[in-house]
């Protein structure tokens, strides 16, 4: 049965001051070479020296949505069995159980775990996910929710393994629901089935557990129906806000509505991270946050001193306007294509 969670009056408030219709931009902003160059160049100056990998969404993209086959399958096998890296503690209360190319992050309460994000299948989840929380004094029968981020099979693909096991509720939005029981974007035995609708959520819906609270903001662009949590977490005695970018990728072909989808996404959630005092960006890909490092630099220190992953409020913002001024760059190539 679906189930839907109290909706956060905040979230309604500012969803509704910022996603209106985009207007079209003015005469000197239209698409042009120069236009293009000018958002590379806005992107390259708020990435700075630390931001490399987000800058790479600048990087032109094809006009073409990737076609499933045996060659795709191969590339995506490649990804997979990249040799994973160890699990690793970021804060008191989140663990990363990931893998080398996908991401997956517990939240501990007082009242059990919740999954952001479950892998690629369920031998990873099994290998990595149940592996690693052991690792980390961490039991995965206490995983009690699994949000997923969107109906990308990278991220799905141990949910229904791990739900069936230890019975905890998946949750997503009900756009990425409903293209996962109607016509998948990707789809690959290496991922096998999605799970089966379970609570749906909607933007600005909170998920609460033992005294911590995810608020889950839609974040359409990467898909329709993308979420990105917000949540603290504590280090040392102090609190830290999180936002997890629920996709990031523009692997969806020349479709400029969803372009322009991402940038309002990106524009919205700044001003989130402003109001909110936001310190810390994740991501569901550790390419893009750069976690294996910060991991490994948290681990060579033994949990003591400044934590890397808190970036600061400013440079969450910079990261946010990379995205988006990169996303305004490719939509403008693909709106010069003939």
């Amino acid at each position: 049965m679906t189930q839907r969670l109290p909706r956060g009056l905040f979230a309604a408030a500012l969803a509704t001051a910022l996603w209106g219709c985009a207007s079209p931009p003015p005469a000197a902003q239209r698409p042009s070479e120069a236009s293009i160059a000018a958002h590379v160049a806005a992107a390259t100056q708020a990435a700075g020296s630390d931001l490399g990998e987000v800058l790479t969404l600048c990087k032109p993209v094809p006009a073409s949505r990737p076609v499933q086959g045996e060659d795709s399958d191969r590339g995506l096998r490649a990804l997979i069995d990249r040799p994973a890296p160890p699990p690793g503690r970021a804060f008191d209360n989140l663990y990363f159980v990931g893998g080398d190319w996908a991401s997956a992050w517990a939240v501990d309460t007082p009242e059990g775990i919740i999954l952001i994000d479950a892998l690629n299948n369920q031998a990873e989840a099994a290998a990595l996910i149940e592996g690693g929380m052991r690792k980390l004094g961490l039991d995965p029968a206490r995983i009690r929710y699994i949000v997923v981020t969107h109906g990308h099979g990278d991220h799905y693909g141990g949910a229904p393994y791990l739900a069936r096991k230890y019975g905890a509720r998946v949750v997503m939005s009900d756009t990425d629901w409903t293209m996962m029981e109607t016509r998948l974007e990707f789809a690959t035995p290496l991922w096998g089935a999605p799970p089966k609708r379970d609570i749906t959520v909607k933007d600005g819906d909170k998920l609460t557990l033992g005294g911590t609270s995810l608020t889950l903001y839609m974040t359409p662009g990467h898909t329709w129906g993308t979420l990105s949590p917000v949540f603290d977490v504590s280090w040392q005695g102090r609190k830290h806000r999180v936002l997890l970018w629920g996709g990031t990728g523009f692997n969806f072909g020349a479709d400029i509505p969803r372009m322009e989808a991402y940038g309002r996404s990106t524009q919205r959630m700044a001003q989130v991270a402003r109001a909110e005092g936001i310190d810390v960006m994740l991501s569901n890909h550790s390419r893009v946050d750069g976690s294996q490092g910060k991991l490994a630099r948290l681990r060579q220190a033994g949990g003591t001193g400044p934590n890397p992953f808190v970036v600061g409020e400013p440079t969450v913002e910079r990261t946010l306007t990379v995205m988006n001024e990169c996303s305004l760059a490719q939509r403008d190539r693909f709106a010069l294509l003939p």
